[in-house]
């Protein structure tokens, strides 16, 4: 029986690939023929799709390519039709949202950002963390949250190993100074001389041996303490700060993509600044509640001792010091962090005025007069195309001529070569997430799908009764179906699955 069940665990993932289709081709054959065929169809395909995405038997954006199959061949929409959903203006910005971070994390300009609000901020505890979760939430708003993490996370871990090792250095010694002064003490004011003497010195040893390991176990038990609590906020911090911008996250970006899609007549209300308005508040306040929540579970309710007030100036020093030196090892901006920097800047302020809302945008007043012909997506496109324009260094013709040294053949050669561009293919193809693209596609085409065959019809009409609910009631289910629903699957795979069923439902 174990031999059997370690097979069936060995193999599960081609169990599900092969089983599953045959389980739930019920569904449409029971309504082959009638006037929910269509419907039954589509819910095949996506209950296919939502059982692969659970248990990644197969890769996602392998899944997420099933309806190029399936609606053809199911007469649900034509394939021309189905794979033009795969690249949208969606995914376009996505694309460009991602070469600028891919930029930025290439010319180490996130890590130049990080430790400069770092210094900043000081090595106070509370103060620490607060600088470590501003810092991160920010990176993640621009670059994924996984690499704002796992940049963050070893300067964190250096910071407070450096805490630790200082203040055992300064316990050291302190016991040291006290041994000696308990020392002389007792030399002074006995009569017997050296064999007293002796004996106070070994009594007084033996007490500083268990002193010092009751301040050593006292010690790590705090950092370690300390450590998990700046490795959450991290963690927390990059989760929150994906929430701000349209581009922090894929989930904001499939909701814009099936908005556009499902709510074609919407007239743009999700662009990049009024996402950010909405978002960026939301955003500030959740990052809030979690530093409050880290510091009094990890850094206890004493505030005064937690900002560091009263404590071991020379601990402080050495741990600022880290941080210091690792920023210099940066060394001075270069030309090509200050043009992705600016290029940055730059991309930033044409999506917020774009369409601003409360006024007309440049877009508006240029170029979207008989419709919105400039998108995010066009800007994203347009500013990180100059990546591969502008190069890394400023072209010095004379300074590389009269430096080159003619003997050697290297310097020459060098010499003679120009500058590469901020980006380069080889580069982009290497840090391009295209499986999330991919993944992207196939959420719009889910939507069209279910949109196309009636689905979504159906469902708005069957899910009638819960416009009675009260809204507040319906989106505390939602949010914690939602919630639980992601600790099994991706949070990508979700919001492609959840968004056009939720977009059926009645409103009260």
């Amino acid at each position: 029986m174990a031999a059997v069940l370690r097979w069936l665990w060995r193999y599960r993932n081609y169990l599900v690939i092969y089983l599953t289709p045959l389980i739930i081709l019920a569904l449409p054959l029971y309504y082959s023929g009638t006037e929910y065929s269509s419907e039954a169809k589509c819910g095949y395909a996506i209950i296919l799709m939502a059982l692969y995405w659970c248990t990644e038997c197969i890769p996602l954006a392998v899944t997420a390519l099933l309806p190029v199959v399936l609606y053809p061949m199911m007469g649900i929409m034509e394939s021309g039709e189905v794979c033009i959903q795969y690249l949208k203006d969606s995914n376009m910005l996505f694309i460009g949202g991602l070469l600028v971070a891919i930029a930025v994390e290439h010319w180490n300009l996130h890590k130049r950002i990080a430790l400069r609000v770092l210094l900043l901020v000081g090595v106070k505890p509370a103060l620490l963390m607060m600088g470590f979760m501003i810092t991160t939430a920010f990176l993640s708003m621009w670059i994924s949250n996984t690499a704002s993490t796992a940049m963050m996370l070893p300067i964190a871990h250096a910071v407070l190993q450096q805490l630790s090792k200082t203040e055992a250095e300064a316990d050291e010694k302190e016991e040291e100074r006290k041994g000696r002064d308990n020392q002389a003490f007792e030399m002074a004011e006995t009569k017997e001389g050296t064999v007293k003497a002796g004996m106070a010195e070994e009594r007084n040893l033996e007490h500083g041996k268990s002193t010092a390991e009751l301040k050593r176990w006292a010690r790590e038990q705090k950092y370690l303490k300390l450590s998990k609590g700046m490795s959450l906020s991290v963690c927390y911090a990059a989760s929150i700060g994906g929430t701000a911008t349209l581009t922090g996250t894929t989930p904001n970006l499939i909701l814009k993509g099936q908005m556009d899609e499902m709510f074609p007549g919407n007239n743009g209300i999700i662009n990049f600044a009024s996402w950010f308005g909405f978002s960026f508040p939301n955003m500030v306040l959740m990052l809030a509640i979690s530093w409050l929540w880290l510091q009094f579970m990890y850094l206890g309710f004493n505030m005064k001792k937690s900002f560091g007030c009263g404590s071991k100036k020379v601990d402080d020093r050495e741990a600022y010091q880290v941080m210091k030196n690792e920023y210099k090892k940066l060394g001075s901006m270069s030309f090509a962090e200050a043009a992705v920097l600016v290029i940055f800047v730059l991309l930033v302020l044409l999506w917020f005025t774009r369409e601003p809302g409360f006024m007309p945008g440049w877009a508006t007043v240029l170029f979207n007069k008989e419709g919105p012909f400039v998108t995010d997506g066009t800007i994203a496109i347009l500013m990180s195309s100059l990546f591969f324009i502008i190069p890394s260094e400023v072209p010095r013709f004379w300074r590389h001529q009269s430096n080159a040294d003619p003997n050697d053949e290297n310097q020459r050669s060098n010499s003679k070569k120009a500058p590469s561009t901020l980006l380069n293919w080889d580069v982009v193809h290497e840090k391009m997430p295209w499986n999330i693209i991919i993944l992207l596609g196939g959420g719009f085409a889910l939507a069209k799908g279910s949109e196309t065959s009636g689905l979504s019809l159906w469902l708005g009409e069957n899910l009638e009764p819960l416009k009675d609910i009260p809204p507040f009631a319906i989106s505390f289910v939602l949010c914690l179906l939602v919630a639980m629903f992601t600790e099994c699957s991706s949070n990508t795979a979700t919001t492609t699955l959840f968004l056009p069923i939720l977009a059926s439902m009645p409103l009260p």
